[in-house]
């Protein structure tokens, strides 16, 4: 057992960890709240669908859509079935290796991301960025990218494909991000 003393958060240090716990925490409710009310769906099968429109062929293995959404697989098959059911992704055996499975978003599923999009975008600017500078947006991206990476390097979370934070996205390069 070690006997050293807890290395305590400092004031500052606490100052910026309660908000960003409360973020962590009421974020993901206000934006299960908007999708559920406007398109029938959470945030996480939301995010499910964007992964996938930003796929090579929107299709992509299980396993892979799984570390893509930070789940496990039978959540994640929960979930696929629910999106089969409303005829949003198809899952098929890969033909590459029949020991896995891949989902492919369906034209439906464009439709819904497509329909669903705006909606979300608005929820998301009126949390988070019509309250922020453009150069808080910067710091913002600079700060939660460190944070992610703690995570990847913890294998907390899988590793996420980087973005040059610097470039500038259209709406259009940016709707596949928001998951």
């Amino acid at each position: 057992m070690d006997d050293k003393e807890p290395r305590w958060l400092t004031e500052a240090e606490a100052a910026a960890w309660m908000p960003l716990l409360a973020t962590a925490m009421w974020l993901p409710a206000a934006l299960d709240q908007q999708l559920q009310v406007d398109a029938g769906m959470s945030n996480f099968e939301y995010g499910v669908l964007a992964a996938l429109s930003g796929q090579e062929g929107r299709t992509v293995r299980l396993s892979e859509l799984a570390r893509m959404a930070n789940s496990t697989l039978p959540r994640l098959s929960k979930v696929i079935d629910r999106l089969d059911r409303n005829g949003w992704v198809i899952r098929r055996p890969d033909p590459a290796d029949g020991r896995s499975t891949l989902a492919t978003l369906t034209d439906k599923g464009v439709e819904k991301v497509e329909a669903t999009a705006p909606g979300h975008v608005a929820r998301v600017r009126a949390l988070v960025f019509d309250h922020l500078t453009p150069a808080q947006v910067r710091q913002l991206a600079t700060i939660t990218t460190k944070i992610s990476a703690t995570f990847e390097l913890d294998r907390i979370c899988a590793p996420r494909p980087s973005r040059d934070s610097s470039a500038e996205t259209t709406g259009n390069d940016a709707r596949a991000s928001l998951a």
